[in-house]
């Protein structure tokens, strides 16, 4: 007779289809062969020590998969369709899911993560501090949503473009604050904004095209690019920005963050903005804007994007919500043209239909009703304190070792570093101590030597960032 080991495969399985995977497995392995009549539901239940509903509901998934066939009161068997003998087991696999799939399958290398190995101090993530998210705002707002027939209707399936409320929203928004003459039918919303990217690379590239990049840069935008096929480009950077001068032939597409370079922090000089766009224009190549921290310039006003000044229709424009709400929201969009919109929500609704409606409509309720914008003042002074802080306490501590200019915005530093010291031993006894930074090498084009680190302040409080410096001290 044979038996069950209920015990392999257990854990998390819930014990009905541990009892079905079992029986499986003795079919494929041939102990049970086709015509074979099973133990009564009750038989086997007190032979497993386990409820009768327990073996019901193994034989029923067994039924639906078509193992086993049911002959009412004269029991249940094994389906006679089940062949004598079972094929050979692929990789080895007695139970469970195989260890290798059957085809073949490039792997990936996976994304770099700026939260490094648990460190206390996670200055290689620039991200906002969560704990200053209005939470109660948010909570009421969803609460609102959900009492209306509009939250109800974000309940089903709807547009891949966005709730139209939070496109007019993002629009008037950027209409009033970054001078881009955006309407609700120029915006796509976005699961953050790499799903923006990873949009206009697949509607912009083909295999083998060119896409340029900024020599540092955003690495998971690059991977975008990787993947729909292009080859990257580097585009030279100076104290002015990307050198268009240096942009390279036949570029299809320019990716850029004129506003606070990533992660060099440097501002774009108007005299290269207007090159650039000129140059688009003229060569007809794609521009993708990325403005990833906008709210967040503390000295003078912010400059205009781009987008704000392109008559030719060449710049697509992404933006985020994550650095100035919370980046769990997953809320980014892209401007462009309504050509370009439409292209990209019909990408976007095949691979992820459509985002979550009812955020989209709790936030567009914040935005609508001025506590976003009050977020964000208040955010900005917090994080000028912050950033002024931090780079007391850098000079103060380790003048010796950093030189930096003090960023007129953003929530890093870029700090170059004295040639005497080796930054990735630095890197890792820091990290050994609980504080995580990322080296400039990992955000250079090739992983080019570099002889700058990255140091994220906004989401520490003072107090957080100098135990932290004098943790950085100490592991010199």
């Amino acid at each position: 007779m044979w038996s069950i080991d209920l015990a392999r495969g257990s854990g998390a399985t819930a014990a009905f289809v541990r009892i079905a995977a079992a029986i499986t497995t003795d079919i494929r392995r041939g102990v049970l062969r086709a015509g074979d009549r099973l133990p009564s539901t009750r038989a086997l239940a007190d032979r497993l020590g386990v409820a009768r509903n327990t073996v019901v509901a193994a034989y029923d998934e067994l039924l639906a998969q078509g193992w086993v066939e049911s002959r009412g009161a004269g029991g249940t068997f094994v389906a006679a369709a089940m062949p004598e003998r079972t094929p050979r087991r692929a990789n080895g696999a007695t139970f469970g899911i195989a260890k290798r799939p059957a085809f073949e399958l490039e792997p990936v290398a996976p994304l770099a993560t700026p939260f490094v190995g648990g460190a206390r101090f996670q200055l290689s993530a620039g991200v906002p501090d969560p704990r200053l998210f209005p939470k109660l705002a948010y909570a009421r707002a969803y609460r609102r949503v959900l009492r209306t027939s509009a939250g109800t209707a974000a309940l089903a399936y709807a547009s891949p473009h966005g709730t139209p409320r939070l496109r007019a929203a993002i629009a008037a928004m950027l209409r009033e604050t970054r001078a881009i003459p955006a309407s609700a039918e120029h915006v796509l919303v976005t699961r953050g904004s790499q799903m923006a990217i990873e949009l206009a690379a697949r509607a912009l590239l083909e295999p083998g095209d060119v896409a340029a990049v900024e020599a540092y840069g955003y690495q998971p935008a690059w991977r975008a690019f990787e993947a729909a096929g292009a080859r990257l480009a580097g585009i030279p950077l100076d104290g002015s920005g990307l050198v268009v001068d240096e942009l390279p032939a036949k570029a299809r597409l320019v990716y850029a963050t004129p506003h606070h370079q990533y992660p060099t922090t440097v501002l774009l000089s108007p005299a290269r903005r207007f090159a650039l766009l000129e140059r688009a224009r003229r060569d007809r190549f794609a521009i993708v804007e990325d403005d990833y921290d906008h709210e967040f310039h503390f000295d003078g006003r912010p400059v205009a994007p781009l987008a704000s000044a392109d008559a030719s229709g060449s710049v697509l424009y992404v933006g985020t919500l994550s650095k100035i709400l919370a980046p769990g929201l997953r809320l980014g969009y892209v401007v462009a043209p309504e050509p370009v919109i439409a292209t990209l929500a019909a990408i976007r609704a095949a691979i992820d239909r459509q985002g979550d409606h009812v955020t989209e409509l709790a936030v567009a309720d914040l935005i609508e009703d001025g506590e976003v914008a009050r977020h964000a003042a208040t955010s900005r002074r917090i994080y000028a304190a912050r950033r002024d802080a931090f780079a007391e306490l850098l000079r103060r501590e380790l003048g010796g070792v950093l030189d930096f200019e003090l960023p007129a915005g953003g929530i890093t530093i870029w700090a170059r570093v004295a040639p005497d010291v080796a930054i990735e031993r630095w890197r890792e006894r820091a990290l050994a101590k609980g504080v995580a930074f990322v080296p400039g090498r990992e955000l250079a084009l090739g992983h080019a030597s570099s002889p700058f680190i990255r140091l994220a302040f906004a989401r520490y409080t003072e107090g957080e960032l100098a135990e932290a410096v004098r943790i950085l001290k100490r592991a010199l």
